[in-house]
């Protein structure tokens, strides 16, 4: 059933279909059929804007499954996120992204597994969002960086340890931020500051011993802020003056909470 508007934003497009003509209500399937509310230039699933559809949609998700083969992508992406989960495996190769990001976001597990592979980044990161952690395997060697982020945010720790020597640093920092304290010595040495201090965050005290002579003052303050006390009393002749301080402050809090016997 069509509703017309009557006062219709000023600065919304004019309704227009898909092909660029205007929308023509005779033309209609769903008006023909009269199975669903609709308004002409607010929810009309025959206009090519995406707000338009989707108001339609939500006016109406029973119908959404009559509209999953829609030539107009639009419609067949939105019409997904309403339609019957058991119906969306058919669009698991659709020609358009924005279509298979819509099925990635609600696919079961089983069939997610199917768009490990996809060719377009934004569907891959919704697989690795929604993935369970032990399938993530599959896309740690992922050729975009952030779906490899978030593999790394998401996969057991035990498979950590693969991921470590990674190219990029966001997922490096992801791993450091993950990994067994006991295996923070694989990122001890790496070549970006951000990533040591991470492991300076962590690491155990027999690895914060080798961390104190960091070439990075910002690394050596992060050692300062957690080291036993030898480590502390070293870092506190450090030449930075911020190291220094942390280092002190931490010699105090150490001497003030443990017997003299046990440092």
């Amino acid at each position: 059933m069509s509703v017309p508007l009557a006062d219709l934003m000023s600065d919304d497009p004019a309704p227009t279909d898909w092909e660029g003509r205007p929308v023509d209500c005779s033309r209609c399937e769903n008006q023909s059929h009269g199975n669903a509310r609709c308004a002409i230039g607010h929810a009309c699933v025959q206009d090519r804007y995406a707000l338009r559809i989707d108001r339609f949609f939500r006016w109406n998700p029973r119908v959404a499954d009559d509209w999953l083969r829609h030539p107009y992508f639009e419609v067949r992406a939105i019409a997904a996120r309403f339609a019957s989960v058991f119906r969306l495996v058919s669009l698991v190769e659709d020609p358009d992204e924005t279509v298979r990001m819509s099925v990635a976001m609600r696919v079961p597990h089983r069939v997610l597994l199917r768009m490990v592979m996809d060719p377009h980044r934004e569907v891959r990161i919704r697989v690795a969002q929604r993935l369970a952690p032990p399938a993530l395997l599959a896309l740690c060697d992922d050729e975009d960086y952030y779906v490899r982020v978030l593999v790394a945010r998401r996969i057991p720790p035990a498979f950590l340890p693969r991921m470590a020597r990674d190219p990029e640093r966001e997922v490096r920092l992801a791993v450091a931020q993950r990994l067994d304290p006991a295996s923070l010595s694989s990122l001890a040495d790496d070549d970006e500051i951000a990533v040591r201090r991470v492991v300076a965050e962590r690491a155990p005290a027999g690895l914060l011993a080798s961390m104190a002579r960091d070439p990075a003052w910002e690394v050596r303050w992060e050692v300062a802020r957690r080291a036993p006390e030898r480590v502390a009393e070293q870092l506190a002749q450090d030449e930075e003056d911020e190291v220094r301080l942390a280092a002190r402050e931490r010699l105090v809090e150490l001497r003030s909470t443990t017997p003299k016997q046990d440092r």
